[in-house]
This record gives structure tokens, C-alpha cells and sequence, in this order.
């Protein structure tokens, strides 16, 4: 039987597990920096910088979904950004994956969202055909950009400091 919950300070090392084997899926065992403290110090704070949602098969844990919010400036109303969705692959094809989603969709549906949006990796075309046949469409003629680590800080070095931005 499933169950959905929202994952809680005491259930940081359980979503970091999850992570981590997403990661090691996504063929990138080694990519994962953040840390169980980390997480649960985050999902302690006043505003958390994203909500998880943990799927539980038979009180095993086996899924989880972890989301945050975003803005359109052209719809003028927040969205939902889906950053990670994983199921332990003994426990694919139970409809735990859709599940999940129309749960944030629920989620998205309820806070007022004009959409939710996620990526994907271009060669897992088990999962661009599963969240094709939601109704989920590609946004081909976008390009994600991601600035990291060096890039990220060479550039903010280039920042003016006249006019601080108090957050």
C-alpha cells in the first residue's frame, strides 16, 4: 500500500539517501555535495529552501519528490520547479512516480501555480516517454545555462558593490 508524507527534519538522511541514488542512476556517483546535516538543518529553518514529499510502500520508504518555488514574470504568478524525482527501481511500474507528481501537481493547483516545470536528462527515454504521456511537453527550444563553482564566482567578483541587495 502507498503513502505520501511530507519529509520532516528527522527524515534528512533518508532524503539524502534518495539523492544519493538518484545521482548514482543519473550515472554521477560522486556529484552529491550536500549532507544529511545540511539537509535537515534546511528543513528546520523558518523558510525552507524546498519542501520533499516521501513515498512509502508498506512503511518502506521507496520514492520522494523535492520541489521549491519559482516565479513567471510573464504568467505574474509563482510555479513549481521539481528538482529531483526518484523511485527505487524495485519498486517502478506501481505507479508510485505518477502518484508523486500529481501529488506537486496538487500542490501546484492549490498555491495557484500557472505551471510546473522540471528537466530531464536527453537520454533517459524511459522518463521523457512516461511524463510525454502525462501531458508533460518538452520545451525544445529552451536551453538550460548553469553557472557553478569558478564561473559562478568570477562572475559575482565583476558585481558592482555600490548598491547592495538586502535580501
Amino acid at each position: 500500500m502507498l503513502t505520501l508524507r511530507r519529509a520532516e527534519p528527522r527524515d534528512a538522511a533518508l532524503v539524502h539517501r534518495f539523492v544519493v541514488e538518484l545521482a548514482e542512476y543519473e550515472c554521477e556517483p560522486g556529484a552529491v555535495e550536500t549532507t544529511p546535516e545540511l539537509l535537515r538543518a534546511q528543513l528546520e529553518a523558518d523558510a525552507p529552501p524546498f519542501e520533499c514529499v516521501l513515498a512509502e510502500w508498506s512503511d518502506e520508504p521507496v520514492g520522494f519528490a523535492l520541489y521549491f518555488n519559482t516565479y513567471s514574470t510573464w504568467r505574474g504568478r509563482r510555479g513549481l520547479w521539481l528538482e529531483d524525482l526518484f523511485v527505487r527501481h524495485s519498486h517502478r511500474g506501481k505507479g508510485i512516480g505518477r502518484t508523486l507528481l500529481a501529488r506537486l501537481a496538487a500542490v501546484a493547483v492549490e498555491r495557484g501555480c500557472a505551471r510546473m516545470e522540471w528537466s530531464v536528462l536527453d537520454w533517459n527515454a524511459l522518463a521523457i516517454g512516461f511524463y510525454e504521456r502525462l501531458g508533460a511537453r518538452p520545451m525544445d527550444a529552451w536551453t538550460t545555462f548553469r553557472l557553478t563553482d569558478e564561473a559562478l564566482h568570477r562572475l559575482a567578483e565583476d558585481a558592482p558593490t555600490s548598491s547592495p541587495l538586502a535580501p
